[in-house]
């Protein structure tokens, strides 16, 4: 009988603050997104649904908060979601007779897309190079997609105002800055500053041979408002979401306990005039 050969778990990636350019970031997301779609939509996915369009961890749905506009004004609108995932939002956007376009940079998160159904046009491209004409969109929206990874948020900002028309909205929610300052734990361990609001130092997991794996990108909400304006848009809004009492799930670093006491998400409310 031949020996079992067992396959070891590859080594977990370590946790550092360094600097990480566009390139590496795409790069990095890329491949952590592809590999961890599965998991992510099995942890995730009852909480997202098939067709709800959530803005974060705290639960806020776009049913009740209308930031791209009534739902009735979506009709025969033209909308690129941006950081699909596996296009929960562009879902709902349909079914209130919009044409929107889902758009990621995994294509692994398509694939569940495609797994899940529904005739929502799929797009993998990286935000910063949009597939796209200019002026071919209505409305914009990310939730938690790509500007949260990226590390040139400008690039990104810059193209999406390129592709919208006159009057049109980008509306996109990422962590709330305040969070990098606090450790990433949803308990109370997670209530102490750990860190300098200030350090815009990008957190990457890294492999043993320091390439990155994954990246994510600290924006001061001052930077993201300068960023905002440089990408051509007026800022009209910032949404801070709440804990809802009936929200009682962990999310990673979000938690109630934490959803409570500090804000962890904040959606950004842009207009192209």
């Amino acid at each position: 009988m031949e020996p079992i050969i067992q396959e070891s778990e590859p080594p977990e990636p370590e946790a550092t603050r360094r600097d990480a350019g566009v390139t590496e970031s795409s790069r990095a997301n890329r491949g952590w997104w592809d590999r961890n779609a599965d998991d992510y939509q099995i942890e995730h996915g009852t909480f997202l649904g098939d067709d709800r369009f959530v803005w974060g961890p705290e639960g806020l749905d776009e049913v009740e908060a209308e930031l791209l506009g009534p739902p009735e004004e979506l009709k025969d609108k033209d909308v690129l979601e941006i950081g699909a995932g596996a296009a929960q939002c562009s879902r709902w956007l349909l079914s209130q007779g919009a044409r929107p376009v889902a758009l990621d940079l995994s294509h692994r998160q398509l694939q569940h897309a495609l797994r899940i159904g529904g005739s929502v046009p799929l797009v993998q491209a990286d935000a910063g190079v949009l597939p796209f004409r200019d002026g071919s969109f209505d409305l914009a929206c990310s939730a938690y997609g790509a500007l949260p990874f990226v590390a040139d948020p400008v690039l990104v900002l810059k193209d999406v105002h390129r592709v919208l028309r006159p009057g049109g909205r980008f509306v996109f929610s990422a962590t709330h800055p305040m969070r990098w300052a606090f450790p990433d734990e949803p308990g109370p361990e997670g209530l102490s500053v750990a860190a300098s609001y200030f350090d815009r130092t990008p957190y990457v997991e890294q492999d043993d041979e320091g390439n990155a794996v994954y990246v994510e990108h600290h924006r001061t909400i001052g930077d993201r408002v300068r960023d905002i304006v440089a990408g051509g848009f007026r800022l009209v809004d910032i949404v801070e979401p709440e804990w809802p009492a009936w929200n009682t799930q962990e999310w990673g670093g979000w938690s109630p306990l934490r959803g409570n006491l500090i804000p962890g998400t904040a959606i950004y409310v842009c207009v192209r005039d």
